[in-house]
């Protein structure tokens, strides 16, 4: 595939992805208090050119997001100024503006890339203040049920809908219905702590990726083709699903091989699954798909896998 061509095979899932997915294979598996995460190897490969996580963008002060002139709740402007490519996650966090925001979906900017329109969708229903343009990123990423409603592209009502059974469940009422009180609540950051240190820094040599379950309820699937990339996105990750385990009564027991099977199910059915391809935003091409009870989003770059999900 040349540069800026879209990935092949529009109607099964484009070759490029269908390739990667099809070399995935289930690795080793840790368990810590009822969620449990499946490490995930496949067909390797540097990222075709350097690339920057929206944290380590902003650290560097070389990407700003800020409300457009005319603020609008579902648009922000990005702008990369910096020299490499930045990678934004679709279901990351950014407080700030006239209400925080949630990106839409993967977008890879590039460097010196001017301004961009951002598609997001609203995480904090009650609150269109603030003489400040700017929005800083919170290290947070959505929980994975949530970020399935944006691959759903569901109505803003329904985004909302959302962020408030998270916040009764987690029993973090806001009084602007922010989804950032969440992650704010002192017994939610004891409960990832501890799930981080018990997972966290256990991530297996070569891994690219993770399926996670809590008990034996699929949460998601997230994929790398290039595994260093996906090292410095677990922190978030992992925090995003202890979202899904925060407030339940599981069984620490598991069916490992049930849960195995299902995870060699869905990688299998997202290879032969029909999609679409679209430009993204940035740099790319987008890559939807829908399976039986899933849905699945990929950006695909130059032939690679810039990251590939399944909710």
């Amino acid at each position: 595939m040349r540069a800026g061509e879209a990935p092949s095979g529009g109607g099964p899932v484009g070759s490029d992805l269908r390739r990667f997915l099809e070399g995935v294979r289930v690795g080793e598996h840790c368990t810590h208090g009822g969620l449990t995460v499946f490490w995930l190897h496949g067909p390797g490969g540097a990222a075709p050119f350097t690339i920057r996580t929206l944290d380590e963008a902003r650290a560097r002060r070389e990407l700003q997001v800020t409300e457009r002139d005319q603020a609008t709740v579902s648009a922000l402007v990005v702008e990369n100024r910096g020299s490499v490519h930045v990678l934004l996650l679709a279901g990351e966090i950014l407080q700030g503006g006239k209400q925080n925001r949630i990106v839409l979906e993967d977008v890879l900017v590039p460097p010196r890339s001017g301004p961009l329109t951002l598609p997001v969708y609203c995480v904090e229903q009650g609150r269109w203040v603030g003489d400040g343009k700017a929005f800083a990123p919170r290290e947070i990423l959505a929980a994975p049920q949530l970020r399935a409603k944006m691959l759903e592209r569901s109505e803003q009502q329904e985004v909302w809908a959302e962020v408030d059974r998270y916040a009764k469940r987690a029993a973090a009422p806001s009084a602007t219905g922010s989804y950032v009180a969440i992650h704010d609540k002192a017994e939610v950051q004891a409960h990832q702590k501890d799930v981080e240190a018990a997972i966290g820094g256990k991530i297996v040599p070569g891994a690219q990726g993770a399926a996670v379950f809590v008990a034996d309820r699929f949460v998601g699937i997230d994929l790398y083709q290039d595994g260093s990339l996906f090292a410095r996105e677990w922190p978030k990750l992992l925090r995003a699903g202890t979202i899904e385990r925060y407030g339940r009564k599981v069984d620490d027991k598991i069916d490992e091989r049930g849960l195995r099977a299902h995870v060699e199910e869905l990688l299998k059915s997202s290879a032969g699954a029909d999609g679409t391809v679209r430009r993204g935003v940035g740099v790319g091409w987008l890559v939807e798909f829908r399976l039986s009870r899933s849905r699945g989003l990929a950006l695909v770059a130059e032939s690679q896998v810039v990251h590939a999900a399944i909710l």
